[in-house]
């Protein structure tokens, strides 16, 4: 494919890459479905990944098409500095034609080059509507200098905009799992302060105190402490003499 696209034809293509990604899949199985699909759809992509982090917090590799792509990328969070994370912090694209000569990214080039011997990158921030606390970027690999060219980026582009609902999907997942288990938990503690505080006749707080010695004690879960007492209506031993 050369050129540029008709309005039409950027349509179907988009709509065509849709179809090779299965939204009743896991999240991230989709993701990493995601990436194999920019290392066989887009000119020059030798392989793939992509980061994930949040407003404030370290950015880490979710998904990588080989492990070379999370060693290139982790020369970059320990830098702060490179396509990727430029990509990110400036919510735009970066595409670099060869890292040997580039002046924007001198240190990591020559990381990336004498450790991975990739030389080429093209990555994409990808855009969350519904997340703005979500920062996430799809970025591809390449041994070959001036690997992407302006079809490699139209194609790119298509692929970051079905992976920006991807990996807010994920997120979405994630954040509903952890809150399942939260109120799992949430409820266990509750019962088991409810138990304690029949059983001694103690406060709800002292209840509590209870849980958080036995946790302490044990090096165990507070959450698993109080769901040992609600299963057996006993506090595990804790410290109740002087030695």
């Amino acid at each position: 494919m050369t050129g540029s696209l008709s309005l039409a034809e950027l349509s179907d293509l988009f709509t065509e890459i849709g179809t090779e990604l299965d939204p009743q899949e896991e999240p991230e199985a989709v993701l990493a479905r995601l990436t194999e699909l920019a290392t066989r759809r887009v000119p020059g992509a030798e392989y793939a990944g992509v980061t994930l982090g949040h407003s404030g917090q370290r950015f880490t590799t979710v998904a990588a098409t080989d492990e070379l792509v999370t060693r290139v990328d982790e020369i970059q969070y320990e830098l702060n500095s490179g396509p990727c994370v430029d990509a990110l912090l400036d919510a735009t694209t970066y595409k670099v034609g060869d890292l040997r000569t580039d002046p924007r990214w001198q240190e990591f080039g020559r990381r990336a080059v004498e450790r991975t011997g990739i030389v080429s990158m093209l990555s994409f921030r990808l855009y969350h509507e519904r997340n703005g606390d979500l920062i996430t970027g799809l970025n591809m690999y390449s041994h070959q200098a001036e690997a992407f060219d302006f079809t490699s980026e139209t194609i790119g582009l298509l692929i970051a905009t079905h992976g920006a609902v991807v990996a807010e999907r994920a997120e979405a997942q994630q954040k509903a799992q952890n809150l399942a288990v939260a109120l799992q938990n949430s409820r266990e503690i509750g019962v088991a302060m409810g138990i304690l505080m029949n059983a001694g006749r103690i406060t709800k707080d002292q209840a509590f105190d209870l849980l958080r010695i036995a946790s302490q004690h044990t090096h165990r879960k507070l959450a698993e402490i109080a769901a040992e007492v609600a299963q057996t209506g006993l506090l595990p031993a804790v410290p109740n003499r002087r030695s």
